[in-house]
């Protein structure tokens, strides 16, 4: 600990309202993140990583010097500041700190985000505007997802993995691969680690990564970046209904743990608590073509076979209050991996989970081919290489079990649980077709 913080305390000890230090001398350390002035009278909202709180400074109560150097200090500055607890109900959180001394560590030059900032400056200068109330509380709001999501896993008898992040041949489809030089051969970054799970149920049996993932699609859209975030699972001996059951029982924890934890949080970013908390399986399912007919319904023009797209699903749950899924879709829309159903091999034994809202797709999932010829023959369906599978078909000559799985994007699951209007901001550093720095 440096010298002087030994006995630092944060601000969300301070803020608690049980807090038992009121009246008592303590030491904080932060950043200004405003700086008031009224005459003899100043206030400073110190802001750390657990909170803000407010310090207020009397001129005829401090030594002059204290004084002047609060009169100084710029917004961003990093300071060390002692002072008094002192509950008053005006105050942002119901306590304040009476200064006693004051020590400037780090001054800051002149903030370069206006308060007007559009959204290219504010993304620009991501590495600055991260430090705003609003973005710290999403990304706690997002690290208790990976906690959640972690915790369910582990509850539920999962096993976490580590699939390669640099990979030799499509998952989802080449035309959004980001292509590499390794070590002059060809390699891509990683869209899905599907097939590497689905190697490793064959002794784990139910396993699950938390992985970045890169599809390099030409979509500018709300919910689309082109390196996200992925949860995904894959599980021996589980059929289309079985992995739809897990899949609403992670989310519906994540919602739980969220709703519980950051209330206040949640509220301030302008999503009831509630919403989440009362978000609860059984998640309604309908079928694909079901889902055509409620869009056509609300007028917009989609035929059966048709993709639904990120307006399509906008409008499919716009009116919900939880989660819904979508079954059972043509075999043409998706990848070559599902399993065609027995009774209409034209449609494959698949689901997308839909969030409420307006907010569409988080999870595409289903149950996946274990039959080595049934496999051959639907990726020379989709023009690819059995050569290029060679390893994949492997699981299906040695000991194949039915079996299933799924990927959620965590950073859209975070758009949705914190209600917000893009997706860019649910991540720290977001890469999009138009923006890779900072």
């Amino acid at each position: 600990m440096l010298s002087g913080l030994k006995d630092r305390v944060q601000v969300k000890t301070i803020l608690n309202t049980e807090s038992h230090l009121e009246g008592k001398e303590v030491t904080l350390a932060g950043w200004v993140y405003n700086r008031r002035a009224h005459g003899n009278l100043l206030f400073i909202d110190l802001r750390d990583g657990t909170g803000i709180i407010q310090i207020s400074i009397h001129k005829d109560k401090v030594p002059q010097k204290v004084f002047k150097d609060v009169e100084r200090v710029t917004r961003e500055s990093s300071v060390i500041a002692k002072g008094v607890v002192r509950s008053d109900r005006r105050a942002p959180g119901g306590y304040e700190i009476d200064l006693k001394d004051f020590h400037i560590e780090g001054l800051a030059e002149e903030w370069p985000l206006p308060i007007d900032a559009g959204v290219d400056v504010l993304f620009d200068k991501r590495h600055l505007h991260l430090r705003g109330e609003k973005q710290t509380l999403i990304m706690r709001v997002r690290a208790t997802v990976f906690d959640a999501m972690r915790e369910w896993f582990k509850q539920n008898s999962w096993t976490e993995v580590h699939p390669p992040i640099i990979i030799s041949a499509s998952v989802e489809g080449g035309a959004t691969l980001f292509k590499m030089d390794y070590f002059g051969e060809v390699a891509y970054l990683t869209q899905s680690s599907q097939f590497y799970l689905e190697a490793m149920i064959q002794s784990l049996e139910k396993v699950y990564c938390i992985n970045p993932s890169f599809r390099s699609e030409k979509s500018k859209t709300p919910r689309h970046l082109t390196e996200f975030w992925m949860a995904e699972a894959e599980a021996a001996w589980m059929d289309l209904e079985d992995i739809t059951r897990v899949e609403e029982q992670l989310v519906s924890y994540i919602c739980q743990v969220v709703a519980e934890r950051h209330r206040k949080d949640l509220e301030t970013l302008g999503r009831n608590p509630d919403d989440i908390g009362s978000v609860k399986p059984p998640f309604d399912r309908i079928s694909y073509r079901e889902a055509i007919e409620r869009i056509k319904k609300k007028g917009m023009k989609i035929d059966y076979g048709d993709d639904m797209g990120a307006d399509e699903e906008s409008k499919l749950t716009e009116d919900l209050h939880k989660p819904m899924f979508v079954l059972e879709y043509p075999k043409d829309l998706k990848a070559f991996y599902h399993l065609p159903k027995p009774s209409d091999p034209s449609i494959v034994m698949c689901g997308d989970c839909e969030a409420p809202e307006g907010y569409g797709e988080i999870i595409g999932g289903g149950q996946r081919i274990h039959d080595k010829d049934t496999l051959i023959k639907r990726i020379k369906e989709d023009k690819l290489k059995p050569a290029d599978y060679e390893w994949y078909i492997d699981l299906r000559r040695y000991g194949t079990v039915p079996h299933s799985g799924f990927g959620l994007g965590v950073d859209r699951l975070v758009r949705w649980v914190c209600k917000l209007d893009h997706i860019r901001a649910t991540i720290p550093f977001p890469r999009t077709m138009t923006r890779r720095v900072p």
